[in-house]
């Protein structure tokens, strides 16, 4: 009788909060869904392009760098707030000069990584061959 009660209550419970979130619910699977079908689209836009790798492994080392952000620092001529732009501990004048920096790590990544690729892809050959005897 107890465990009867307590179950439609967390029913009853469990639909109020359903509705009250029904809103943020529906746009996060809004939102899912719309990132699903850029995915898509974009997969089949790159299947016809030559350079959709390197794309891609640009668009994978700019997410394994740190993004610019901007701090306020005060002058030490001046004594006022200015803002400075700051990439791996390093300050800089301009957001474009931060970018710049970062826009270089981001090259030598993608670099160090098309550098490793024919080892990998040959030890890779090498595995599958020991897999085949």
């Amino acid at each position: 009788m107890l465990w009867n009660l307590l179950t439609t209550t967390g029913f009853i419970i469990a639909g109020l909060l359903f509705y009250r979130f029904w809103p943020a619910i529906l746009l996060r699977l809004k939102r899912f869904d719309d990132d699903n079908h850029a995915r898509i689209e974009s997969e089949r836009r790159d299947r016809g392009d030559s350079l959709a790798h390197f794309r891609h492994t640009l668009r994978v080392a700019g997410e394994q760098v740190d993004d610019v952000t901007e701090v306020e620092v005060t002058d030490i001529r001046t004594g006022t707030p200015v803002k400075r732009f700051l990439f791996e501990g390093e300050r800089y004048a301009t957001r474009h000069d931060a970018e710049h920096a970062r826009e270089g790590k981001v090259r030598a990544l993608a670099r160090a990584y098309y550098m490793d690729l024919p080892t990998a892809l040959s030890a890779r050959k090498g595995d599958d061959k020991l897999g085949k005897n």
